[in-house]
């Protein structure tokens, strides 16, 4: 049992520290482009679209190493997913402008949206029924610990040496791909049944809208796209949006680093609940709350508001990260598992596109935040419809 409980542990972290430095990344984008934006003088809808080429990398990246995880493994896959971001991070701190940065960031997104689905597979398949969704969640809150770093890279690092150290650092987890490789087990749910999981990527689509599973991908393929067209139309732009409320941009550093540290309860709660009250009402709960914290948030004004709205606003978005990570893997069975968490990935990060580009539009079209906030907090709750119509109790489902 001790070892067991070893394994897992060693798990959990030697994954969450690659979701880590994913974070990291994501983190950090949000504080580059508050710096490039006036370095190489970019509109507010040239800025969108760095949001949203990430995002289209990440929906490629998503399909694409989700169907392959389910053919070559969930191990092989991920170790390839996060080569490809570490490098074009590196080389993206090297970028001699704007055209050259949206590139790179079109492989950093392919890498980073083709780990994150898989590792949650593997994670979820490595583990007993009765801890996954809390393996799931609690793998999700490095993404939190990520996130602090990048805030504080970007608070203490980037004002002296700017913003290609951080890229550079970010680019380093290379390194660490090499030595995690040596002690990551395969799933034992693939290396058990990966013989017969080969089934064409097309197939694999037609079972996931058959009969057993429609319900499930259409709720997976909604809530996604809903959370992360939410999540990066408002995470990518809070440095931005700080500033354009009025506050210097290494004061909104600050603010973003004190409303970041507020991620890891939300994770920590949702990890604890989700093996209580189950997946359906933990992921519904965390989307409401996240829904009235955001119209909050484009309300506030004053420096405690925005801090208290925004630390509100991490916390509850981010466990409801959390719990649909741990939510997706259970849907399908195991030929094509990690194929159906891919393309619920890739959908969302569609809405990964279009958040970033409707905010920039919006702002220079002067719509105010409580408007811009409150299409967020809709969408959001469009979600939680989508989970009470077809989402389908997964707790203590044992997987095959």
């Amino acid at each position: 049992m001790e070892s067991s409980l070893r394994r897992q542990s060693g798990l959990i972290t030697g994954v969450g520290i690659a979701w880590l430095f994913d974070a990291m990344d994501v983190g950090l984008l949000s504080f580059i482009i508050a710096q490039i934006e006036g370095e190489w003088h970019l509109s507010a809808g040239a800025v969108g679209m760095i949001g949203s080429v990430s995002s289209l990398g990440m929906a490629i990246g998503a399909v694409l190493f989700g169907a392959l995880a389910d053919r070559i493994g969930r191990k092989s896959v991920l170790l390839i997913t996060l080569l490809i971001f570490s490098l074009g991070s590196f080389a993206s701190a090297f970028a001699t402008g704007y055209a050259m940065f949206i590139a790179l960031r079109l492989i950093i997104g392919a890498g980073l949206g083709g780990e994150l689905p898989v590792a949650s597979t593997l994670v979820s398949e490595s583990v007993p029924v009765q801890h996954r969704g809390r393996s799931v969640v609690l793998l999700e809150s490095f993404w939190a610990a990520g996130w602090l770093v990048s805030a504080l890279v970007a608070y203490f690092i980037m004002p002296q040496w700017g913003w290609r150290i951080a890229l550079v650092l970010t680019g380093a987890t290379a390194l660490y791909g090499l030595y995690f490789r040596e002690g990551l087990q395969e799933s034992p749910v693939f290396a058990a049944e990966g013989a017969k999981q080969k089934k064409p990527f097309f197939k694999a689509l037609a079972e996931m809208w058959n009969a057993k599973h429609w319900r499930s991908t259409a709720m997976l393929w909604v809530v996604w796209f809903m959370v992360v067209f939410s999540y990066y139309g408002m995470f990518l732009w809070l440095p931005s949006v700080m500033v354009l409320k009025g506050f210097t941009l290494i004061h909104s550093f600050g603010y973003v680093l004190i409303m970041t540290i507020a991620q890891l309860p939300g994770y920590f709660t949702a990890a604890w609940i989700i093996e209580k009250i189950g997946r359906k009402l933990t992921l519904s709960i965390f989307l409401i709350g996240t829904a009235i914290t955001a119209f909050g948030f484009g309300m506030a004004n004053g420096v405690v508001a925005l801090v208290v709205w925004g630390a509100l606003l991490s916390f509850f978005d981010l466990g409801a990260w959390g719990a649909l990570y741990a939510y997706s893997p259970e849907q399908y069975p195991a030929d094509v598992r990690s194929t159906g968490s891919g393309m619920a990935a890739g959908i969302g990060r569609i809405g990964g596109i279009v958040g970033p580009l409707l905010v920039g539009n919006l702002i220079a079209g002067g719509v105010g935040f409580p408007v811009i906030f409150g299409i967020f907090a809709i969408s959001l709750l469009v979600a939680v419809a989508a989970i009470a119509t077809w989402g389908v109790e997964t707790q203590g489902k044992q997987l095959d």
